[in-house]
């Protein structure tokens, strides 16, 4: 297995969302890998946990990595933190994107999860992903 490429994953989706202007037209630049003390946009993105099993093979090191990016919003109802999940959804598929080190082999939706936090006045939708990498 080669966990090497997670960081390169995980700052090449950071960068994809950062430079996706759908997304952008939605939450601005409140894409986070730490939500920043204080006050904090009405919506705004983290990356959050990551899984990584072995997928290497005879010709290299590889991993399938699972990863989490949750949609935060204040906003009335489910409609602005689905439309900007939807935006994440649409940046991660439309175009793979590229890392520092190694590569994407693939990249796939594979669930949500929406809800209520709190006293329900925070939405929360965590969009699970999974990326297949070589380190080429």
């Amino acid at each position: 297995m080669s966990y090497a490429v997670s960081g390169p994953l995980q700052a090449a989706v950071y960068q994809h969302l950062l430079a996706d202007a759908a997304l952008g037209a939605i939450v601005g630049t409140a894409i986070y890998d730490a939500v920043p003390s204080g006050a904090v946009p009405a919506t705004y993105i983290t990356l959050g946990e990551e899984d990584a099993v072995d997928r290497s093979d005879k010709t290299g090191g590889g991993a399938v990595h699972t990863l989490m990016i949750s949609v935060i919003s204040d906003g009335a109802g489910f409609a602005t933190a689905k439309a900007a999940a939807g935006a994440v959804s649409d940046a991660l598929l439309d175009t793979t994107p590229t890392l520092s080190r190694g590569r994407i082999v693939g990249l796939w939706f594979v669930k949500a999860q929406a809800r209520r936090v709190g006293t329900g006045d925070q939405r929360r939708i965590d969009l699970r992903f999974r990326a297949q990498t070589e380190d080429i």
